[in-house]
Parts: C-alpha cells; structure tokens; sequence
C-alpha cells in the first residue's frame, strides 16, 4: 500500500487528537490515584505506625503485584475485544479504588484497596497503545505517544500539587467529619477526592469510536503465525528473533524506571527528612518539578529522535537511551553530597528529564517492530516490566537501602544514589547490545 493510500485508512487527524488527549487525562488521573501515598507518607506511617518498608510495600508491592497480573490478560483481551470498553471499566474500577483508600484503618486494608487500584488500571496502557497505532500511521506515531506518555508526569506532579494544597487547608484539622463515612484523618479525604473524577472520564470514553485495526510498519518472523491461529507460536517467534531489542525495550527501559519511580516515590521524603520541609512545602516543590520535567523529557525525545535520524544515525531510539541511562548517575550523585535544597532539587530535575528522554521513542519503537494482532499483548508485557521493575521493585529497592545498608532514615538520598546509578549503568549496556540489531532490522524494512 502506498503511503498516502496507507495514511487515508486511518481515522482523521483531529478525531486521533481528540481521542489521544482523552487518554492522556485518564493516564495523567491514574498517576494521580496512584501516585498519591507518595506525599502521604508521613501522616499514613504516623497514623498506622509502619515502617519505611512496609510503606513502600503500599507504594510499590501492593499496587504492582495485581497490575502484573492483569495487564498481559487485559492486554490479549485489547487485542480481540472493545478497547474503549476496557478503557472505561478500568477507569471506573481503579477511581473507586482509590477512594476506597480512604476507609482504610489498617496496613492490610489500605495494601487491599492499592491492590484494588492496580487492578483497575492494568486496563489502560495496552489498549491505549493499541487504539492509538490504529489511530496515528507510523511515521506519526512518535509525538502523540509523546504526549500520552506526559501522563505519568503530569499525573504525579498534580497529585503532589493537589495533595499538598490538600493536606495544607486541614493542616489544623486532626479529624474530618463527612456523611455516612464517618470520621476521618486528613489524608484519609485526601484519597477519597482524588478518586473521584475518574467516574466521569469513565463516562465519556463510551462515546469513543472504536478504530479499525491496522497492521505494523516492521513484519519480524513470526507475525504469520500470529495471522494464522497460533498467537502464541507467533509471540514467541516474534520475541525471540530480535531477542537484543526486546531486551533492551522489556528490560533495560524498566531498569531506567527504577530511577523513575524511586525519585517518585523518595524525593518528597527525602526534602522533609535531609532539608526540614514541611509535607505541603516538599509536595508543591516536587510536583512542579515532576510536572514540568517529566513533560519535558518525553516531549523533547521524538525532537531529539528526528534531529539525530537526520543526520544519518538509524538506531536513535536506543542510542539515545544509552546516553540517557549515562547521564542521569552524576546528577544522581549530587543528592546525596550537596547541602543546598537548591541544588538537590536542581539535581532532580535534570535526573527526571534524562529519565524520560527515551520513553517515547521506545514505546512508538515498540508498536512499530511489532505485528498489529500481538501489540496488546506485547504492551501488556511492557507494562508488566517497566511496572513490575520500575515500581515493583523502585520504592522497595531505596527502602530497603535506607533500612539495611545506610542504616538511616535520614540518609535516604544515599539510596537514591546507590540504586539509581547501578540500575542506570546497567540498562545502557542493554540499549548498547541492541544497536547493532536494531539498525539490522531497520535496514531490510528499506
């Protein structure tokens, strides 16, 4: 098919838009619904009495330990049924999760409604990448899977933000009094507010149209026996034949997380305990950072793609991650060494620009080397990756530092620093392996 002829199949572009920016915001209010304990740390530990790693249990464990479990599921499901539908439940299911969050007067009720919220939005990620390679041709996909990807950070950033402002105005309130709840901590509210948006973007997604399913622009072996009634034979294939790049793409940018989500999870605690801020100062300081800088790096890495693609170098996406995982360690070295809030928090944001620098050329990368009948599922796994390693493991990782090896709770940017930088180290020489194969690859597409 030629390539006008090829772009004239998919959807328009303002109904793609329309649809991609729905997306975002339901991806924004999921970072937002789960990245809320973040700043709650404090006041959860102080009102349930647990430790710092049974905490990050609630940050990472709980959560990810269902949305492993459903994504691959949800995935293959995205792959045969109604994405927008599964989109919908999965908004629905993790808003009322949320809210349920704050009923919880127990560390295992509060691990049971994370886990509830995990559930929920295992939905989103592989069906949305699914309606969005069906929406975008390839050599368009790149800036709106950008834009999708500023979700997280917007989400986090709004959460610490909206939080904080939160927490601020029942900063002289011990206990909140609602109707047919009962009484509550402040932070208790806190989650019950910020589930609740989430039943009306449920709502709006049963007026998406579901788009017709397009096949990849990149046909690895194995994509026959996904078309023929063997998907699994076909995954596998598939997996297997450019077995460098999907290491690097399911196992080196989920090693990159880590430093993502340990930032994420650490860095508001890490201002309260090494600086003395206050919850409410730490929260509005972050979450401009997470906002901004986070948005900023996977926006500028389809720019940065296109510039080096210009100049001849093929296998961008993966270079770029190379330098990406590189560069983030000194700055990462600084949290630990520097005196000066200033300079930490300076620190932080180059490190959160660098970290997502490559996420959304890796994803597009991802739907493009792979068979339309398999990128639900193979989302799925990437979900299960980059969520299972980079916040399964991310937040565990710090405390368990800060608890056994540093031996500190106030030397928590000592963590950060030392499993940030061996994560990092090792996710470049997984994007180094993969050059040579990916620019392999490229070149019997020409």
């Amino acid at each position: 098919m030629s390539s006008d002829n090829r772009e004239a199949a998919y959807p328009s572009s303002r109904l793609a838009w329309r649809v991609t920016l729905l997306l975002t915001f339901a991806y924004m209010l999921s970072f937002v619904d789960r990245q809320i304990v973040n700043l709650l740390v404090e006041p959860i530990q102080q009102d349930l009495q647990i430790s710092d790693t049974q905490m990050s249990l609630l940050q990472g464990f709980a959560f990810i330990i269902t949305y492993i479990l459903f994504s691959i599921p949800l995935g293959r499901l995205a792959d045969t049924h109604s994405r927008k539908l599964i989109v919908a439940g999965g908004v629905l299911f993790w808003s009322l999760a949320t809210a349920a969050c704050g009923l919880a007067n127990s560390f295992r009720q509060l691990f049971a409604a994370r886990a509830a919220v995990g559930m929920g939005e295992a939905a989103l990620t592989p069906a949305a990448w699914s309606m969005m390679a069906d929406y975008f041709p390839p050599e368009r996909r790149g800036f709106p899977i950008s834009v999708f990807l500023m979700g997280p950070y917007l989400g986090a950033g709004f959460s610490m933000i909206l939080g904080g402002a939160l927490m601020g105005m029942m900063a002289d309130v011990s206990v909140v009094s609602l109707p047919l709840v009962g009484d509550l901590k402040p932070w208790q509210v806190t989650f019950m507010v910020v589930g609740a948006p989430g039943v009306l973007v449920a709502l709006l997604f049963l007026r998406v149209m579901e788009p017709v399913r397009m096949q990849s622009s990149l046909h690895p072996v194995g994509a026959a026996a996904a078309e023929t009634g063997r998907p699994s034979a076909g995954i596998v294939q598939v997996l297997m034949n450019q077995a460098r790049i999907y290491t690097a793409l399911l196992v080196g940018v989920p090693l990159l997380v880590i430093v993502l989500y340990g930032l994420q999870a650490w860095v508001p605690s890490y201002l309260v305990r090494t600086f003395d801020l206050s919850v409410q100062e730490a929260g509005l300081r972050y979450g401009f950072i997470a906002l901004l800088s986070g948005s900023a790096g996977v926006l500028s890495g389809p720019v940065i793609g296109r510039w080096m693609a210009a100049r001849g170098i093929v296998d961008y996406p993966l270079r770029l991650a190379c330098y990406a995982s590189l560069g983030v360690c000194p700055f990462l070295l600084v949290l630990p060494l520097t005196s000066s809030v200033n300079v930490a928090l300076a620190a932080v944001v180059a490190a959160s620009v660098l970290v997502t620098l490559p996420l959304a050329l890796a994803a597009s990368t991802l739907q493009n080397i792979t068979p339309g009948t398999m990128r639900g599922v193979i989302a799925g796994v990437y979900v299960v990756m980059t969520s299972g390693v980079g916040m399964g493991l991310g937040p565990t990782l710090i405390a368990l530092c800060t608890d056994y090896i540093v031996q500190d709770r106030a030397l928590v940017g000592e963590s950060l620093a030392i499993v940030g930088i061996a994560v990092a180290v090792t996710a470049s020489l997984l994007f180094l392996r993969a050059l040579r194969p990916y620019r392999d690859l490229v070149a019997t597409d020409q």
